[in-house]
C-alpha cells in the first residue's frame, strides 16, 4: 500500500459529497491527483460503503443494538448469517467485533414490539442466534476523526459533533422528501440530476429539498465506513456502567470526550451498560492510554466497565429500507 494522505482520509471519510476541486483547494493539490488518490483509496476499501447520516427519531423511531455471542460455527455459516441480516429491512448497521460478543446488528423500529417481532425472525435464521443481549440507543453523538489531521483548516470545514436520537419533535414528510431521502438511503453519493429523474422531480426541487432537510437536521451528513484494518489502525469499543452520576459530572465527562480527537462517536443507551464509546487510533498505547485517563478522571462515576475491538463493518445506515416499502409499513 502507497504512503497514506491522512488529510484526504479525513476529508474524503467525512464528507462523502465532497467536491474533489472544493478538496483540492483545502489540501493544496490538483484535481487530477486527488481524484487518482480517492480512486486507490476506494479500490483498497480503505474508504467503502458511503451512508447518509439520518436523525431517525425525527420518524418517531427506536434503535436497538443486539450484541450476538457464540454466533458463528464456521466460516460458511458466517457468510449465510452476514448477508441474510444486512438485507433484513429493519437493520441499519452490521458490525463483527473481536472478543466477548462476535457481532452487533443495529435495528431501527417504530416500537419495542416491532422491534421483538424482528429479532426472533433474525434469531431464527440459525440456531446459533439464540445468545444476545439487548441495548437501547437513546442519543448518539458523533465526533470527526480529528485524529488523521494537524491542519486546522481542513479538521474547521468539517462539522464538530452531530447528535441524533435523543428526546425529538417528530415531524410529518412530504412525497417528494421522502423520494430524495430514499434516494440518498440507496446512494448517498447520487448526483442531483439523477435522483431528480429516478424520483420524477425536477432538479431544483430536489437541491431545494435537501437544503431544507438539512436545515431542519433531519440529514446529518454523508460519510465513508473507514477500514481501520486496512490501515493498521486500532478501533475499540469502550463499555461503561455508571452510577453516582449527576449534571455537573455528567457534562464534564461529555466534554472530555468531544476534546479527545481519537474518540469518534458516544452512545447513551440503558441496558447492561450506560456508555458506549468509540476510539480509533494508529497507536494502540494512546487507546490504552485514553481508557486509562478515562477511569482515572471519573473513577467515581464508572462502576463497571468492559473494552472490545470493532473488527469490520459490513453494513452502516440510519434509516430502515422499510420505511420507503408501502407494502412493509401497513404490516
Amino acid at each position: 500500500m502507497a504512503k497514506i494522505d491522512k488529510d484526504l482520509i479525513f476529508l474524503y471519510a467525512e464528507d462523502a459529497r465532497a467536491k474533489i476541486k472544493q478538496m483540492a483547494g483545502l489540501l493544496k493539490k490538483s484535481p487530477q491527483r486527488l481524484k487518482y488518490n480517492i480512486t486507490s483509496l476506494e479500490k483498497e476499501g480503505i474508504i467503502n460503503n458511503p451512508y447518509c447520516i439520518f436523525d431517525y427519531s425525527r420518524f418517531g423511531l427506536i434503535l436497538f443494538k443486539v450484541y450476538f455471542k457464540g454466533a458463528y460455527i464456521g466460516e460458511n455459516d458466517k457468510a449465510d448469517i452476514i448477508k441474510k441480516l444486512i438485507d433484513n429491512q429493519y437493520v441499519v448497521a452490521m458490525y463483527e467485533l473481536s472478543g466477548e460478543f462476535d457481532f452487533v446488528i443495529e435495528i431501527v423500529s417504530p416500537n419495542p414490539s416491532r422491534f421483538n417481532k424482528v429479532l426472533k425472525n433474525a434469531a431464527d435464521l440459525s440456531p446459533t442466534l439464540t445468545h444476545y443481549k439487548v441495548i437501547l440507543n437513546l442519543v448518539t453523538f458523533i465526533y470527526p476523526r480529528i485524529y488523521l489531521t494537524k491542519k486546522n483548516q481542513i479538521s474547521y470545514s468539517i462539522e464538530s459533533s452531530i447528535i441524533i436520537g435523543g428526546d425529538r419533535e417528530i415531524e410529518s414528510f412530504s412525497e417528494n422528501e421522502m423520494a430524495v431521502m430514499n434516494g440518498f438511503l440507496e446512494n448517498p453519493k447520487i448526483r442531483y440530476s439523477s435522483l431528480a429523474r429516478e424520483s420524477g422531480l425536477n432538479i431544483k426541487t430536489v437541491q431545494s429539498v435537501t437544503k431544507n432537510l438539512c436545515n431542519k437536521k433531519i440529514i446529518r451528513g454523508f460519510k465513508y465506513v473507514l477500514d481501520t484494518n486496512k490501515l493498521g489502525f486500532y478501533k475499540l469499543r469502550l463499555f461503561l456502567k455508571l452510577h453516582n452520576l449527576n449534571k455537573e459530572r455528567e457534562t464534564e465527562l461529555m466534554s472530555h470526550m468531544k476534546k479527545t480527537k481519537e474518540i469518534v462517536q458516544v452512545n447513551k443507551t440503558v441496558g447492561d451498560w450506560d456508555l458506549e464509546i468509540d476510539i480509533e487510533s494508529p497507536d494502540k498505547g494512546r487507546v490504552r492510554k485514553l481508557t486509562l485517563e478515562i477511569r482515572e478522571h471519573f473513577k467515581e462515576l464508572i462502576e463497571n466497565f468492559n473494552m472490545i475491538e470493532i473488527y469490520q463493518y459490513y453494513k452502516r445506515a440510519y434509516l430502515p429500507k422499510y420505511l420507503f416499502e408501502k407494502d412493509l409499513m401497513q404490516k
